[in-house]
């Protein structure tokens, strides 16, 4: 399967460009900005996107979610949990003194347990709130893949201190949702680099006493 990463926008929000090596066809998760450079990507894997993914609704994650839909016309996935959240992009952009991102409309809920199919690869929908309500992760077991969005971090978690976070919650979802995944999944983080499920379980100390 073709995977790129690319760190986009203020915060560097790692955007996931995932693709069929066969059908062509093609998932971006958390497009927050740089969307240009986000489409060349696409262009050079001469992949059709099928679905924009959002993994919570922070600013960092969904700002250029509007951008791509209009340059793809591919339906774009949210947890409905961050509805709340996403209507407050306008208080989000001014805490880091940016301009609000143009809103855009979600196409379909991607709740816990559903699935989305990137040409035969499967897509499984974690739901893993605590981050935020909404936020969920993307599990590939075919690729023993998961895209985390802001939920585990290499030696850490996501903050828990914005509206709609909880630390009881997050650290609930990690240890039901991820940490019963197989050690040697990837896990690629919002921002920051890779790690595996294993790795986090022995040094994550936020993680060993859940484990």
């Amino acid at each position: 399967m073709i995977h790129e990463i690319l760190p986009v926008g203020m915060l560097q929000c790692n955007c996931s460009v995932l693709g069929d090596e066969q059908t062509r066809e093609g998932l971006v998760v958390d497009p927050g900005d740089e969307i240009e450079s986000v489409l060349e990507i696409v262009r050079r894997h001469g992949l059709t996107v099928k679905a924009i993914v959002i993994t919570h609704a922070h600013i960092d994650h969904i700002g250029g979610a509007q951008k791509l839909k209009a340059a793809t016309g591919a339906p774009v996935y949210m947890n409905p949990n961050d509805a709340e959240l996403q209507a407050m992009l306008d208080v989000q952009a001014s805490w880091l003194g940016m301009r609000t991102p143009e809103r855009v409309e979600v196409d379909s809920d991607a709740k816990d347990g559903d699935r989305l199919l990137v040409g035969a690869t499967e897509a499984h929908v974690l739901h893993t709130p605590g981050h935020t309500q909404g936020s969920i992760c993307l599990w590939l077991p075919s690729e023993s893949k998961l895209v985390a969005g802001d939920t585990l971090f290499r030696d850490s978690i996501g903050r828990t201190d914005l509206p709609g976070g909880d630390g009881r919650q997050i650290l609930r979802s990690i240890h039901e949702k991820l940490m019963t995944l197989p050690e040697e999944t990837v896990v690629l983080a919002g921002h920051g680099p890779s790690t595996t499920i294993g790795r986090e379980k022995q040094m994550n100390p936020f993680v060993r006493g859940l484990v």
